[in-house]
């Protein structure tokens, strides 16, 4: 049987593995950041409307700009952020990743280099050694925050072409200070001009505000955002950018003739319609969320600062203890996120119902634990 490694694959991929969560079909599922609550009946309806009005004209080729779509979502930014951004400063895309590949293939490819601050989202290095990036991997504090001077200095170091700064962070949930976006923004510009990529994936279940406005007098600064977290819609595959206009028409070069179906716009712009109700539902994680950070502290947990919908804990001391939980805690009917980051896990904060299976197991765990001491 042919395997990878016998395929004339780049040399950057040999040895890599594909990104991914386990998909296993148990009771309880909080191990992908979610939005639990299914879309309420009436936006199902006028997805449904939307998506019939486009389905008249699939034989033509759907906007090639997403006008109405980035129209849409300007507007949605504007209003919760506070912030005027016009269609001009929006791009949209197959989610937040297809963004970042589009940056990634404009700002980066051959010969150039992006940093992200570690653990982070793991996709930003998988698309940079996909578009033939050169990826760095920079610093974080042992509390998982970015220490603005380390970072600085190994921004000044490495000179890179982009830099990727997640606010709240995955897979920690930490939030990163305006001051120190602001400082590393200008650590990037000081050697050379570099693109400066604010993945906002998380925004909306933030404690703090977006930091939208400092796109204000900064070119080279990008805020990613994705519809598939607070919007509940991880199925519809819509991910968009906001930044000065010349940004927009830069990832213009790269993307791929007609890239957002007719169906993909008609079902965002339907949930944009709805936005309001979904932002209640944010409002019901949020709480628990921190209901979640409250109880798992209460146990004796370690529990990272969460500005997100998950909430990462621990601290499993031991090679191979963290698996070993998330294997106790799966053997319960609840499956959370082995992220990688020795020690921790990540659980995404659920249905109430949901977050009160969660607890029980790892209260029960808990206990077996000081007993067996």
């Amino acid at each position: 049987m042919t395997r990878i490694d016998d395929l004339p694959v780049r040399d950057e991929l040999r040895g890599k593995s594909p990104y991914g969560a386990p998909q296993l079909d148990v009771p309880v599922r909080l191990n992908t950041n979610e939005n639990p609550y299914p879309l309420p009946e009436p936006l199902v309806e006028r997805i449904a409307e939307r998506v019939r009005e486009a389905a008249r004209n699939l034989n033509r080729y759907p906007d090639r700009d997403a006008v109405e779509l980035r129209t849409e979502l300007a507007r949605y930014l504007t209003r919760t952020a506070k912030y005027p951004v016009a269609v001009e400063n929006v791009w949209a895309a197959n989610g937040s990743n297809e963004v970042i590949q589009q940056l990634l293939q404009t700002f980066g490819g051959p010969g150039r280099t992006a940093i992200g601050f570690e653990p982070s989202y793991s996709m930003h290095g998988l698309i940079a050694r996909g578009t033939g990036t050169g990826w760095i991997s920079g610093p974080r504090s042992a509390d998982f925050t970015i220490d603005t001077e380390t970072a600085a200095k190994a921004i000044a170091e490495n000179q890179p072409d982009v830099v990727f700064i997640t606010s709240p962070n995955n897979p920690t949930g930490t939030a990163v200070p305006t001051e120190t976006v602001i400082a590393l923004y200008d650590a990037a510009q000081a050697a050379k001009p570099s693109m400066v990529v604010l993945d906002e994936a998380y925004i909306e279940f933030s404690h703090g505000d977006s930091l939208l406005s400092l796109l204000e007098g900064r070119p080279h600064l990008v805020v990613s955002r994705t519809m598939s977290k607070a919007f509940g819609a991880a199925g519809l595959r819509l991910g968009y950018l906001a930044a000065d206009p010349a940004v927009v028409d830069a990832v213009q070069l790269v993307r791929l003739p007609y890239h957002l179906s007719a169906v993909t716009q008609a079902t965002a712009l339907a949930a944009l319609e709805h936005t309001d109700t979904l932002l209640g539902y944010v409002a019901q994680l949020k709480h628990e969320r921190d209901r979640v950070v409250r109880e798992l502290w209460e146990m004796g947990y370690e529990v990272t600062a969460s500005d997100a919908n998950f909430v990462q804990f621990g601290r499993f001391e031991g090679e191979g203890a963290a698996h070993a939980m998330w294997q106790r805690i799966l053997d319960r009917g609840v499956l959370v996120r082995d992220n990688g980051v020795p020690g921790w896990l990540r659980v995404t904060a659920g249905t109430p119902e949901e977050n009160d299976a969660f607890l029980a197991a790892v209260r029960e765990l808990k206990k077996e634990q000081e007993q067996s001491a």
